[in-house]
C-alpha cells in the first residue's frame, strides 16, 4: 500500500473478505478461496468476527515492524487489516481499561506457528505497555523464557523444525498501569518418550544438539561428552543436523537467556550435567546372564559409560548398577528382590531417562517461575497466552495423540461454549433478540473420554491398577464390553456387526469420531504409558546422590517420605490439568487465533488445498463462521456507521449536527434499505445479510468518485482563479516599482544639482573666514614671541645670580670639611693601630659566610628524600657548620614530603615498612613485592554483583579480599577459595557461588609459616583446642603472600596487641587433623607454571617442589 493512502477500516482496498463473516455465499470451498486468495497476496490473517485465523507464510514478511505496532497500536479492532497485533492491542486495552481478565488461545496443528504467534502477541504487548528500568527487566525476562523453554521442549519433526512437544500456557500479570509485574507459566505433558526413541526424520529436543555443537571444548570435557552425534544412542542420525539451524549459536543464545532470566552460573553447570547424564545414559548396553537356578538376569557390558554418569550426578557406582539390575517390590512389611532380564533393564534405563528429562523440564519451568513471578502483592490484572499441541492425526496414534486430542475436545468444547455466550452477551447489551443457533456440541465426545466411572480414562486407570496380567490387549476387551453402544466409539473386537468386516480398523485398535473426524489408535503401549511406572531402586538411587539438583527432583527416594501408595497414573494427571485449565480460562475473557499449516513440504507461496481443508474441519471453523452469522453478519458501532457512509445522503453530508443513531436511521430510511435487513442496537447497527454490507460499500465507491470529481473540479476552479489574481497583483506590483524607478532618479538629479550650488556657497564662506582667523592668529602669536624672549633673559640672568652663590656656599663647605677631618684624624690616629685587625677580621669572616650561603643556595640538591649528594665545604672552618646544614636541610625536605602524604598513602607506607622489618633479606620473594602496592580489596566485593550475598553476609570492614589456592591436606591438590580478611576474622568462601566455607577468628592464630624461596606458600598455624582447628592448619599459595601476611600481622596486632611469630623457613611443622606434618620444600622442574607443586609422600611428610 502507498504510504499516501491511509486505511481507516476493515473494508478499505479488500482482497478477498477480510472478515469470513461477510463471505457470500458461505460454503467451505468459498472460505477456502478466500483464504488461497489472501495467502497469495502476503495476507495471511482472515478474520471470523473477533477470532484470527493465521496461515503460516513459512518466510519472513514485512508486517512485523515498530511502525506497525505504532499503526495497531490503540486503534479499533476492525479499523485495519486483519492483523495479530490487532487482536493482541484489543486483548490488552481490554485488560488495562475495563479491567478484565484476558486469555488468548492459540491452537492448529504442529508447524502452523502456534509457538511464533506466542512470540508476537507477547513481543506487541511488550512494545505497548509502559516503560522503565524495572518494568523493562520484567519484559526481558518474560521474552527471555522462550528460548528457554524451546531448547528444552522443542524439537524438529517431520511437520516443523521447532515443534514444541509440550504445551503451555503462560499467565501476565500487570498493574492498573497496564505495565507488567510478572508472570507464572504451566507446562502440559511433555512429549518425554522422545528422549529415548524418535520417529524417523525427526530428532530429539534442540538442547542435546545444541550443547554438542555449542559447548567449548572445556565443557564438554567437563561433562565428559564428545561433539560427534553419532557417539550417542538417544540422538537420530538421520536428522542430526537441519538446514538454516545454527545449534551452536542458538546454544549461546539458550545460556544468555538464562542468565537473563536469573540463572546462576553453577545452577546452569547443574542442569547441564543432568543433561550430559541423560545423554550417556542410553549408551549404556546389557548382555544375558544364567543363574544357578535357571533365572535370566542382565549386566552391563562396558561399565566406563555408568562410571562417567556416576561421576556426573556424585552417584556410587555400585549404587546405581545394582539398580539397573535388580528390583525391590514391598508389600507391607515384605521386600522380594528379583532380578532384570536384558529387556526389563533397558526398559529401567529408558525409565530412568525420560523420568530424569521430565523432572528436569518441570524444575525448569518452576525456576522460571520464581524469577518472573510478580515481587508486589497489589491486586493484579492477568493475561493469559495458550500455545499448546493441535489436533494430531497420524499414520500410528498411541496414547499421547488420544491425550492430545482429548485436550483439543476440551478446548473445542470451551470455544464454542464461550463464543455462543460472547454473541448472547452482545444480542443482550444491545438489546438485540436472541435466536438459539443449532451447532455440533462434542460433550459427547468429552463423556466418552473423561467420564468417572465408565470413560476411557477411568477404564485404563481401572486396568492399570487391577491385580493380575494386565495388557493393552485386555484393555481393550474392557473398552470393547463398556462402550461398545457409543455411538462414538468404534472397534473390530466389539460385539457391534458394524465393525467386524471393517477391514480398514485392526483387530488391536480402536476408533473414535471426534468432532475433526476420526482418528483410529493401537493400544499398544497404552498401559505402560498410562503407568509411567520408574522402579523405586532408581528412585532411592537417584536421591542418593550427591548432585544438589537431581536429589531433589526425587523426593519419593527419600526413605523417610516413602509410601508404598501407588503414583497417579500419566491420563489421571493430565484430565485434572485439564480441567483446572478449562476452570481457569473460564473465568477470563477468551481471544482465539486459529493457525493454519498451508503445505507439509514448508515451504512458501505453496496453498495445499487438501490439507487446509482437512484442517478448516477439525478447527471447526465453518461451524464458527455459522455461529458469528446466524444472527446479524455485521454490527458496527453508530457513530463508525455514520462516519463512513455519511455522504450517501444529503441529509447528513457534510455534517450531522444531531446524534449518530438518529443519522443512521436518516441514512438508512433514504438508501430504502429493507428493514429486515438491520436492528438498531443500543450502540450499534446490526445488519443481517452481508450483501448488504457489500451493496453499501459499492454505494460508497461511486459516491466517493463522484465526491472526487466534484472536488476535483472545485480544485480547478480555485487553481485558475488563484493564478489570475497573482498574475493581476503581479501585473500592479510591475507597474508600481516601474513608477517608482523613474520618479527616484529625477528626484536624485535635483538633489545633485542642489548639494553641488551649496558646496560653493559653503567654499565660498569658509575661506573667508579663514583669511580673518589666519590675520587675528598672526598678531596674537607675535606678542607671545617677544613676552616669551624678555622672560628668558629675565630667567637667564637670575640663573647665573644663583650659579655663583652656590658655588661659594660649597668652597665654604669643602674648606670646612676638611678642616674637620684633619682634627679628627689627629685625634684617632692614637687608637687606630690597636683595633684594626680584630675589625678587618671580622669583616672578612662576614664576607667569606656571606658568599658560602649565597654559593649554598644555588647549588641546593633536589628535594627527594633519597638524594645524597651535597655540595663540597669551600673552607675547612665551616666543616662542622656545613654537616648541621646538610642534617637540618634533610630533615626540612623530609617533612615537606611527609606533608604531601594522605592517611591511605601513610597507612600503605607504614605496612611496607612493616613488610621490610619481617621478610627483607629473609624471603627471597620479598623484592618483587617492593614496587607493588598494596591494594586489599583486589575483588571490589561491594561493588561486584556476583558477590552481592557474601558481601551482605559480611558484616565488618574488609581489609583484604584475594582469591587464594587452598592446598589439599590429604592429597596436594589445590582449589581456587575468596580469602576475605577482616577485622576480626578471616573467611574462606567458593570462588564462584560466593558460598562461605570456614570463618575463623583471627584471635584463633598462633603463627604464620613461609620457606625462603620465591614461592608464594605459606601455613596459618591455629590454636590448639580451638573451632577453627577441628581439621588443623591451613596451606595455601598466592602471588600477593607478602601483603597477605603483613595485613594478617597487623590485624592480629591491633585486635589482640601481642605480634604473632612469623616463621621463615625451608622446613617447617603443619599440624593436619591429629598428625604432625614436616613441610619441606626442594627446588625442581615445575609442572604448573610458577606454582608450588605439593606432593604428600607419606602421613609425616609434605614436599613441595619450587623453581
Amino acid at each position: 500500500m502507498p504510504k499516501s493512502e491511509v486505511k481507516t477500516s476493515l473494508l478499505d482496498n479488500m482482497i478477498g473478505v477480510g472478515d469470513s463473516v461477510l463471505l457470500e455465499p458461505l460454503t467451505e470451498d468459498t472460505f477456502l478461496e478466500n483464504l488461497k486468495n489472501r495467502f497469495d497476496h502476503s495476507e495471511i490473517y482472515t478474520y471470523i468476527g473477533s477470532v484470527v485465523i493465521s496461515v503460516n507464510p513459512y518466510r519472513h514478511l514485512p508486517i512485523y515492524t515498530p511502525e506497525k505496532v505504532e499503526e495497531y497500536r490503540n486503534r479499533n479492532f476492525y479499523e485495519l487489516s486483519p492483523h495479530i497485533y490487532a487482536l493482541a492491542d484489543e486483548a490488552y486495552r481490554s485488560l488495562r481499561d475495563q479491567d478484565k481478565d484476558q486469555c488468548i488461545l492459540i491452537t492448529g496443528e504442529s508447524g502452523a506457528g502456534k509457538t511464533e504467534a506466542s512470540k508476537l502477541v507477547m513481543s506487541y504487548v511488550a512494545a505497548v505497555c509502559g516503560k522503565g528500568a524495572e518494568v523493562n527487566q520484567v519484559k526481558e525476562q518474560l521474552l527471555q523464557s522462550n528460548p528457554v523453554l524451546e531448547a528444552f521442549g522443542n524439537a524438529k519433526t517431520m511437520r516443523n523444525d521447532n515443534s514444541s512437544r509440550f504445551g503451555k500456557y503462560m499467565d501476565i500479570e500487570f498493574d492498573f498501569k497496564g505495565d507488567p509485574l510478572g508472570g507464572v507459566i504451566s507446562n502440559y505433558l511433555l512429549e518425554k518418550s522422545r528422549v529415548v526413541k524418535q520417529p524417523r526424520g525427526e530428532r530429539n529436543f534442540h538442547i542435546f544438539y545444541q550443547l554438542l555443537s555449542g559447548g567449548s571444548e572445556d565443557l564438554l570435557k567437563q561433562l565428559k561428552l564428545e561433539r560427534e552425534f553419532n557417539q550417542y544412542n538417544y540422538l537420530g542420525l538421520d536428522s542430526a543436523k537441519v538446514n538454516g539451524v545454527d545449534d551452536a549459536a542458538n546454544f549461546r543464545t539458550v545460556k544468555n537467556a538464562m542468565q537473563i532470566v536469573g540463572f546462576m552460573d553453577d545452577e546452569v553447570e547443574l542442569v547441564l550435567e543432568v543433561v550430559a547424564a541423560v545423554l550417556k545414559l542410553g549408551n549404556i548396553e546389557f548382555k544375558p546372564e544364567s543363574r544357578v537356578n535357571g533365572l535370566d538376569e542382565s549386566r552391563i557390558q562396558d561399565k566406563n559409560e555408568l562410571k562417567e554418569i556416576c561421576e556426573l550426578l556424585g552417584q556410587d557406582q555400585a549404587v546405581l548398577e545394582r539398580a539397573f539390575s535388580f528390583r525391590t517390590v514391598e508389600a507391607k512389611q515384605e521386600k522380594v528382590s528379583t532380578t532384570l532380564n536384558v529387556a526389563q533393564a533397558y526398559y529401567a534405563r529408558d525409565a530412568l531417562a525420560k523420568n530424569l528429562y521430565n523432572r528436569l523440564f518441570t524444575w525448569l519451568v518452576n525456576r522460571i517461575n520464581e524469577s518472573i513471578k510478580a515481587q508486589s502483592k497489589v491486586r493484579k490484572k492477568v493475561m493469559g497466552v495458550l500455545d499448546i499441541y493441535g489436533f494430531e492425526i497420524f499414520e500410528n496414534n498411541s496414547f499421547e495423540q488420544f491425550i492430545i486430542n482429548y485436550c483439543n475436545e476440551k478446548l473445542q468444547q470451551i470455544f464454542i461454549e464461550l463464543t455462543l455466550k460472547e454473541e448472547q452477551e452482545e444480542y443482550i447489551k444491545e438489546g438485540i433478540e436472541w435466536t438459539h443457533i443449532e451447532y455440533f456440541n462434542n460433550a459427547i465426545i468429552c463423556e466418552l473420554i473423561e467420564n468417572n466411572t465408565n470413560g476411557i480414562l477411568a477404564m485404563l486407570d481401572e486396568e492399570c491398577l487391577r491385580p493380575g496380567t494386565v495388557t493393552d490387549e485386555t484393555f481393550l476387551e474392557k473398552l470393547n464390553q463398556v462402550c461398545a453402544v457409543h455411538e462414538r466409539f468404534e472397534s473390530r473386537m466389539s460385539k457391534s456387526s458394524r465393525f467386524l468386516n471393517d477391514t480398514t480398523l485392526p483387530h488391536n485398535c480402536f476408533r473414535i469420531q471426534h468432532y475433526a473426524g476420526k482418528v483410529m489408535y493401537h493400544v499398544e503401549g497404552f498401559v505402560d504409558k498410562n503407568n509411567d511406572l520408574l522402579y523405586r531402586d532408581l528412585s532411592q538411587a537417584m536421591w542418593k546422590t550427591n548432585h544438589v539438583l537431581v536429589k531433589s527432583l526425587f523426593p519419593e527416594g527419600n526413605p523417610v517420605k516413602m509410601s508404598l501408595k501407588r503414583p497417579p497414573t500419566a491420563g489421571s494427571q493430565f484430565k485434572a490439568s485439564v480441567a483446572t485449565l478449562m476452570k481457569n480460562l473460564q473465568t477470563k475473557n477468551p481471544n482465539y487465533i486459529r493457525c493454519i499449516k498451508p503445505n507439509d513440504q514448508k515451504a512458501p507461496h505453496i496453498f495445499a488445498e487438501a490439507l487446509v481443508r482437512h484442517q478448516v474441519r477439525y478447527l471447526g471453523l465453518m461451524e464458527n463462521v455459522r455461529v458469528r452469522r446466524a444472527g446479524y453478519a455485521f454490527k458496527q458501532p453508530y457513530e463508525s456507521c455514520l462516519e463512513r457512509y455519511k455522504m450517501l445522503c444529503s441529509q447528513t453530508w457534510p455534517h450531522w449536527r444531531q446524534g449518530s443513531r438518529d443519522g443512521v436511521k436518516v441514512l438508512l430510511t433514504e438508501l430504502q434499505i429493507p428493514p429486515e435487513e438491520f436492528s438498531y442496537g443500543r450502540s450499534k447497527i446490526f445488519i443481517r445479510n452481508p450483501r448488504t454490507l457489500f451493496e453499501l460499500e459499492d454505494l460508497r465507491k461511486r459516491r466517493l468518485e463522484d465526491l472526487a470529481t466534484l472536488i476535483q473540479k472545485i480544485y480547478r476552479g480555485w487553481k485558475c482563479r488563484t493564478n489570475f489574481l497573482l498574475m493581476k497583483k503581479s501585473q500592479i506590483i510591475i507597474s508600481a516599482w516601474t513608477k517608482r524607478h523613474f520618479q527616484r532618479k529625477k528626484y536624485l538629479q535635483l538633489k545633485n544639482v542642489t548639494l553641488i550650488i551649496q558646496s560653493y556657497i559653503r567654499g565660498w564662506k569658509a575661506r573667508k573666514l579663514l583669511r580673518e582667523l589666519k590675520h587675528q592668529k598672526r598678531c596674537e602669536e607675535s606678542a607671545t614671541t617677544i613676552a616669551a624672549y624678555w622672560r628668558g633673559f629675565q630667567a637667564r640672568r637670575e640663573l647665573k645670580r644663583l650659579k655663583e652663590e652656590a658655588r661659594r656656599k660649597h668652597a665654604v663647605a669643602v674648606i670646612w670639611a676638611y678642616w674637620l677631618g684633619l682634627k679628627v684624624r689627629r685625634e684617632y690616629r692614637k687608637f687606630f693601630r690597636a683595633n684594626a685587625g680584630r675589625k678587618i677580621y671580622e669583616f672578612t669572616i662576614q664576607r667569606i659566610m656571606q658568599k658560602y650561603f649565597l654559593e649554598m643556595k644555588k647549588k641546593l640538591p633536589s628535594m627527594s628524600p633519597t638524594e645524597k649528594t651535597w655540595p663540597p665545604r669551600p673552607y675547612f672552618f665551616l666543616d662542622d657548620t656545613h654537616t648541621e646544614l646538610k642534617r637540618i636541610f634533610h630533615l626540612w625536605r623530609c617533612k615537606k614530603y611527609r606533608d604531601q602524604f594522605t592517611e591511605q598513602k601513610k597507612a600503605i607506607f607504614e605496612e611496607k615498612l612493616e613488610a621490610s622489618e619481617l621478610f627483607k633479606d629473609k624471603k627471597a620473594l620479598y623484592t618483587n613485592s617492593v614496587q607493588q602496592p598494596f591494594q586489599g580489596d583486589y575483588l571490589e566485593i561491594s561493588k561486584n554483583p556476583k558477590y552481592q550475598k557474601l558481601n551482605g553476609a559480611v558484616e565488618e570492614k574488609i581489609v583484604l579480599a584475594d582469591v587464594v589456592n587452598k592446598i589439599n591436606r590429604a592429597n596436594g591438590k589445590v582449589a581456587p577459595r575468596i580469602f576475605l580478611l577482616t577485622q576480626s576474622n578471616f573467611i574462606l568462601a567458593d570462588q564462584k557461588s560466593g558460598q562461605i566455607k570456614s570463618t575463623i577468628p583471627v584471635m584463633d592464630i598462633t603463627s604464620v609459616s613461609v620457606s625462603k624461596q620465591t614461592d608464594g606458600l605459606f601455613a596459618v598455624h591455629l590454636k590448639e583446642g580451638s573451632t577453627a582447628a577441628a581439621k588443623g592448619d591451613f596451606l595455601f599459595t598466592s602471588d600477593r603472600l607478602i601483603e597477605i601476611i603483613t595485613k594478617l600481622y597487623r590485624t592480629i596486632f591491633f585486635k589482640t596487641n601481642q605480634k604473632i611469630n612469623v616463621e621463615i623457613n625451608n622446613e617447617f611443622l603443619v599440624q593436619f587433623n591429629q598428625d604432625k606434618v614436616c613441610v619441606k620444600f626442594i627446588q625442581g622442574a615445575q609442572k604448573n607454571g610458577n606454582l608450588p607443586t605439593c606432593k604428600r609422600k607419606n602421613n609425616r611428610l609434605l614436599e613441595v617442589t619450587v623453581p
